[in-house]
């Protein structure tokens, strides 16, 4: 058999779906920002670790550390902390815009649509200079959860708060949802779960925003990008079906039964059979970790305390019935969904927006991706492995 032949008959048993469809483990370019070790369950922000920039940093350090490459002193922190606060207020426009999104409308797209219009508003929104593109990101960086929360208050009928400007991100984006400010554990959780969700490497919304920034696209275009990658149910969304499998065990009596029987019916489906929603564990399992996601370990006790606190106890006990079901049943891992559902869940946050908490969040990091793929000024061009048929030729109209 000739080599010719053998790449032939190599290809034509390719699957349908071959592992590089997906880019899965593909090295797409250097970056400086983060990494994951999916084996050990690591995850590293510039060189630091995410255990302990939870329990050391707040969500603005973070950021700080994510567009600067190192941690602020205080002075820095100041000055920089300073500069995010006094630009969260959204401009009238953008509030009227959101008023006039029908109710049912998603509200990330609701999001996408706000970011973009906000570009209108921007001075030098077209700008690729490095000074000028950083003072937009500073504004987004609180702009976003201020479109999240007038939007989330619009669609109840209820008029949007305005920020604040003396408080810290996490606490700043509750009081604008509810009008209250949060007591000392919750605003603590919720600044770790913005730490956690602040970046991820080469995620599917990140690298979005990567490739339109290779086109040397402005700062609010890439964004847009992101946040149109993070809609798509395969990426953001993970945490609203882990809080409709709450909901539907609905007391911790039938947590282990509920979590055995789906075990059970699993185990006796068909391959096929077992990729359906309804035979799945939502919030276990993660495309990249292959031990419990980091993430999971800091947010489990930490959720289960403010759910204590607040009167909702029983949705960690759930999960934790669930959870361990799980794991000695099909060796599942939870991953950051599924204790991040159960906080925001135990605040009363309804989970159509947990998406755009995500985004919220993680908008520092799409900063900081934009910002290094611009810096590298590549375009990023792959090709693709072409399946479809060939020497095919044109019979003419009248005889087709």
């Amino acid at each position: 058999m000739t080599s010719a032949t053998v790449g032939q008959n190599q290809t034509q048993q390719k699957p349908a779906q071959s592992s590089a469809g997906s880019l899965k483990d593909v090295v797409a370019a250097p970056t400086a920002i983060c990494t994951i070790d999916g084996i050990a369950g690591k995850l590293i922000y510039r060189g630091y670790s995410i255990e302990d920039l939870a329990a050391h940093t707040t969500f603005d350090e973070v950021v700080y550390l994510l567009w600067e490459g190192d941690l602020p002193n205080k002075k820095q922190l100041e000055a920089f902390s300073s500069r995010l606060n006094s630009s969260r207020a959204l401009p009238q426009v953008i509030l009227d815009h959101l008023g006039m999104v029908p109710k049912d409308a998603q509200p990330l797209a609701a999001l996408r649509s706000g970011v973009s219009l906000l570009a209108h508003s921007v001075p030098d929104a077209e700008s690729m200079a490095p000074i000028l593109a950083r003072a937009k990101a500073e504004r987004l960086i609180g702009q976003v959860p201020a479109i999240v929360t007038a939007r989330a208050r619009l669609r109840e009928d209820k008029e949007p708060i305005p920020p604040r400007e003396d408080l810290p991100a996490a606490s700043n984006f509750l009081w604008m949802l509810f009008g209250k400010e949060p007591d000392e554990i919750t605003a603590h959780a919720m600044d770790v779960a913005f730490i956690l969700h602040a970046e991820h490497e080469f995620n599917a919304s990140s690298f979005g925003a990567r490739v339109a920034a290779g086109t040397y696209d402005d700062l609010h275009s890439c964004m847009v990008a992101a946040f149109a990658t993070l809609k798509g149910p395969r990426h953001g969304g993970a945490n609203e079906d882990v809080i409709e499998m709450i909901e539907e065990i609905g007391s911790v009596d039938r947590a282990e039964s509920w979590a055995r029987d789906r075990l059970q019916r699993y185990l006796s489906a068909s391959r096929e059979e077992r990729a359906k929603p309804e035979l799945r564990f939502p919030g276990m399992r993660h495309a990249v970790y292959k031990t419990w996601d980091p993430r999971a370990r800091i947010l489990q006790k930490l959720a289960s305390e403010v759910a204590e606190l607040h009167g909702e106890g029983w949705i960690a006990e759930i999960q934790e019935k669930v959870r361990t079901v799980a794991a000695e049943g099909l060796g599942l891992n939870p991953n950051v969904d599924y204790y991040s559902a159960g906080l925001y869940h135990a605040l009363g946050i309804p989970a159509v927006l947990f998406t755009s908490i995500f985004a919220t969040a993680r908008t520092a990091g799409y900063v900081a991706h934009i910002e290094e793929q611009l810096k590298g000024g590549r375009l990023i061009r792959p090709r693709g492995e072409y399946t479809g048929p060939r020497d095919r030729v044109v019979v003419p109209l009248a005889e087709r």
